[in-house]
């Protein structure tokens, strides 16, 4: 899950962009309301976490923007601005939730997973490929019945993995929807990455699920004739 965060407040940013990566998503920050607005119309994120008090366009005009481009991604307005008006405001541009600050960053993840939910409760709560289990909301992962744990990344990667199963994926695209980062050929932490979760998630089990194509990159899927 990918979650844009508008906010001028460095601290503040900071604290939710390391808490929200540690708990399991991928956060973009930015520090005013053009590079939000951009970014916001140019990728692609399941939600919007939105200062009011910003420098350039304030958070109401960046909301007003996105809905007038008829962009529905949840937004949550997390601003000092706590009176009744201000909420009634914020509810109506099209917010889809409002937390005043200070905050509680167990109320945020609270409400930021309520929202997701609420904006996908007409898809699946969980991803079933062969005997391998992804619950989302339990945020467990099973194979023939046996719990398998994974690390916040190892999870949103075989998230990744699972709901585009069958799919070839590259390492670029894995670098930047599971690590928000640039493909750097030095690095390999995809690679390290890739193999230890397959070592969590095949070694012991068959049949095989997660396969490299040398030179292309990695697909999840249970290949025709491959039964346990």
């Amino acid at each position: 899950m990918k979650i844009l965060i508008v906010e001028d407040e460095i601290k503040t940013g900071d604290y939710l962009k390391q808490g929200l990566s540690e708990s399991g998503f991928v956060a973009d920050l930015c520090r005013d309301g053009n590079s939000g607005l951009h970014l916001a119309l140019g990728e692609q994120y399941d939600l919007i976490i939105l200062d009011v008090m910003l420098p350039g366009l304030n958070g109401w005009q960046v909301l007003q923007s996105l809905r007038t481009k008829d962009l529905q991604m949840p937004v949550l307005f997390l601003t000092a601005k706590d009176q009744v008006e201000d909420r009634v405001k914020g509810l109506e541009l099209g917010a889809d939730d409002y937390l005043v600050k200070p905050f509680a960053f167990s109320e945020l993840l609270a409400r930021v997973r309520s929202l997701l939910r609420r904006g996908k409760q007409m898809e699946a709560s969980s991803l079933r490929v062969a005997d391998l289990e992804l619950d989302l909301l339990k945020h467990r992962v099973t194979r023939q019945g046996q719990r398998i744990d994974l690390t916040a990344k190892e999870f949103s990667l075989l998230e990744l993995f699972m709901r585009r199963q069958g799919e070839v994926l590259s390492r670029s695209l894995i670098a930047s929807q599971i690590w928000d980062m640039n493909f750097d050929s030095d690095t390999n932490v995809i690679e390290v990455a890739v193999r230890r979760l397959r070592a969590k998630v095949d070694d012991h089990f068959e049949p095989k699920l997660i396969h490299t194509l040398r030179g292309v990159g990695y697909v999840l899927e249970q290949k025709p004739g491959d039964t346990a």
